[in-house]
């Protein structure tokens, strides 16, 4: 069995893949702690979340083992899960969750024939880096301040819109603890902390008397309703809710940052070819696969967990060790009630989403601030995704106002023809079709 791997060839054994896939779910297992919890506000039941965000992840990081060999783990992705419930869902009146899913589920299917095409690669060839730059960072932005929001810290005001919250709310206090000590957790470097964060916030929650486990810790786990019954269904939803730039906001976002994420680790695990990735058809498809899949079920898109450069530092080299990361997800399901439980706290899972977004803003530092024409465009996505609830949004004022600058300036030639394509089109949304 371990032959499929190439252990040697790799320069790698069996018990360091088996630590290494243990560091990375680890540092990813919040996953199915906090997504449950976002996609609870767009009205998805927690079982039905709880459980297809485990089925995204295992067949996701089983396909990335089993066909490209590489210690990549695949869940649904921080971000997009907000932006399904905050934006998509929480912003369209008459769009209910499973017309999202619908979405969801089309972005899927697209993602897996762009895997499979050339039009993958010039696709992210013809986005400018600013705005690729931009785009992490104001999701970074986004997913912060919902954090900030549930814990209390930030609240709505009349005047200013937002506003210092109560900081003596015990659950304000609660939260403010467990964000120091995951910070505390991470400044030390160790594997884990925003897990390990969680669990000691839920003790200390015990304790006071905010958490019980009435439920009790575990339970057999359920297989859930599928969502997605029809596929002609779905694509028939997006057209008649006119989900376009949905779908392509969900398509963009999965695409560069999954494509990122998986250059990345596999640059630090030193199994890049110059520049290019081997198997990388196959890798995409783990992703696509997953997120077409995971709408079926009940969760939002996958994508390439950048938590996987733990278990890279800890010697995996290998689909080994993300088949050890499928296994513990699989084992994780039977553990419901607890997970169910810690999740309808939103003090212990917030301080993950402000972490989260924290790393994610690091992107500002690569933007080119020198030129208005680039710095522009980057700089109003990470301002609008946040104060607009809307990634789409976001997306579409940075694709906008990046050729209509160029071209002011005479760069057009340095824009690409489907920059300006989707410039047309994002305005087309913006001004004819209702939000």
């Amino acid at each position: 069995m371990f032959k499929l791997f190439r252990l040697k060839e790799n320069g790698t054994n069996v018990k360091t893949e088996l630590i290494a896939g243990l560091t990375t779910f680890l540092t990813m297992v919040y996953i199915v702690v906090v997504n449950p919890v976002i996609l609870k506000d767009a009205g998805v039941p927690f079982d039905q979340v709880f459980m297809a965000t485990i089925i995204a992840a295992v067949i996701g990081t089983l396909w990335m083992a089993l066909f490209a060999n590489y210690p990549i783990a695949i869940a649904p992705g921080m971000g997009l899960n907000a932006y399904f419930a905050y934006s998509v869902v929480g912003s369209h009146g008459n769009i209910d969750y499973v017309t999202a899913f619908s979405a969801v589920f089309v972005a899927g299917i697209v993602f897996i024939i762009l895997s499979i095409t050339p039009f993958r690669s010039k696709l992210i060839e013809a986005i400018p880096v600013n705005l690729k730059l931009g785009i992490t960072a104001g999701i970074g932005l986004f997913i912060a301040f919902i954090g900030l929001r549930q814990t209390g810290v930030i609240t709505a005001s009349k005047e200013n819109l937002v506003q210092l919250g109560d900081l003596h709310n015990p659950l304000t206090i609660l939260a403010l603890v467990g964000l120091a000590i995951t910070l505390i957790l991470m400044a030390r470097n160790i594997h884990g902390a925003l897990f390990i964060g969680m669990i000691i916030t839920a003790i200390i929650a015990l304790f006071t008397g905010q958490l019980s486990f009435d439920k009790g810790f575990v339970g057999m786990p359920h297989f859930p309703e599928f969502i997605i019954h029809n596929p002609i269904t779905a694509f028939s939803d997006v057209i008649h809710h006119s989900l376009y730039a949905v779908v392509f906001s969900f398509l963009l976002v999965t695409i560069f940052d999954t494509t990122g994420t998986m250059v990345g680790v596999a640059e630090q695990a030193g199994l890049m070819k110059g520049k290019t990735m081997p198997r990388a058809r196959e890798a995409l498809l783990s992703d696509s696969i997953a997120t077409t899949i995971g709408a079926i079920f009940g969760t939002s898109p996958t994508s390439a967990f950048v938590e996987s450069t733990s278990g890279v530092a800890a010697g995996g080299r290998t689909g080994l060790t993300t088949v050890t990361v499928a296994v513990l997800f699989i084992i994780s399901s039977f553990f419901g009630p607890l997970v169910s439980a810690v999740s309808g706290l939103s003090a212990i899972t917030a301080p993950a989403l402000i972490i989260v977004g924290s790393m994610m803003i690091g992107s500002v530092s690569h933007i080119n601030w020198s030129e208005l024409d680039e710095a522009f465009p980057a700089f109003i996505i990470i301002l609008s995704m946040p104060l607009t609830s809307s990634i789409a949004t976001g997306i579409a004022f940075g694709f906008i106002s990046y050729p209509i600058l160029k071209v002011v300036r005479g760069k057009w030639r340095e824009v690409h023809p489907l920059v300006y394509l989707f410039a047309v089109l994002f305005f087309l949304q913006l001004a004819f079709i209702p939000h």
